[in-house]
């Protein structure tokens, strides 16, 4: 699949949820041949090209769902039974990174299948004018984020689905408390706070007594970033998105390994 067929689908990498499928071997009889690719929508319907019939879409469909769910490609074998028996595995079993399934049909093939997924660029939500967050806003995009700046005057946007949500506090002085009201309300994948622990031991009693949930207040960053001895505003930027980078694959892996 080229970026021409992406976008003729009116899909935006990046913005969208897609993958791209292509089978690399095939043995015996089958109806599409190594090489043969197509575009999957995140159900895994196809939108374009030809994996072929309906021996293989029960597999392809579950193994989009699985890519999905958790950010990983997915390499599928479909095989008759007795050839599954041959090799010792089961339909739905996975070893060294292949997961097996069943072809039910005549045809008896066997197809092997390379699932791609791209995902929709995770959302980090940034509070303040800070130098700090205007650092952050600057080497953010670098690293596969979708920056905005977020106001602490109105709830956050609706999470669009599939897409991660990430919040960084770094107001420093300027609005604090109302931000952290702000970020909390809704479900987030991480909130850190540029600050002491100390402050935010200070801003916690005031959040609680505001209502806030307790667990979603103990679950802040606080201070933010990981430990790197940073100083400079650029320096503690970097230690944020080295620990937004750490948490974003955490969760990816304990997706694939609830998977």
């Amino acid at each position: 699949m080229t970026p021409k067929h992406i976008m003729d689908h009116g899909l935006q990498v990046g913005e969208d949820c897609f993958a791209v499928a292509t089978i690399v071997r095939t043995a015996g009889t089958t109806s599409a041949k190594p090489g043969a690719k197509a575009l999957l929508r995140e159900d895994g319907t196809i939108l374009e090209g030809w994996l072929g019939g309906g021996c293989v879409r029960s597999a392809i469909k579950d193994a989009t769902l699985r890519a999905y769910a958790t950010g990983q490609p997915q390499f599928i074998s479909v095989a008759p039974e007795e050839n599954l028996m041959e090799k010792g595995v089961r339909a739905g079993d996975a070893v060294d990174g292949v997961r097996f399934a069943r072809n039910g049909c005549p045809s008896k093939g066997t197809i092997d299948i390379f699932i791609e997924p791209y995902l929709p660029t995770p959302d980090l939500l940034i509070f303040g004018e800070s130098p700090v967050a205007e650092k952050l806003k600057e080497l953010a995009p670098q690293f596969g984020w979708a920056v905005a700046t977020a106001s602490a005057d109105a709830p956050l946007a609706p999470r669009l689905p599939v897409r991660g949500r990430y919040l960084v506090i770094a107001t420093q002085g300027q609005g604090d408390l109302a931000a952290l009201k702000t970020g909390l309300a809704d479900a987030v994948d991480y909130v850190a706070f540029v600050g002491s622990t100390k402050k935010f031991a200070s801003l916690s009693k005031k959040l609680v007594a505001a209502g806030t949930d307790p667990a979603a207040i103990a679950a802040v960053c606080a201070p933010a970033g990981l430990n790197i001895g940073a100083v400079t505003p650029a320096e503690i930027a970097l230690s944020i998105l080295a620990e937004l980078t750490q948490v974003k694959r955490d969760l990816l892996a304990k997706v694939a390994q609830n998977g």
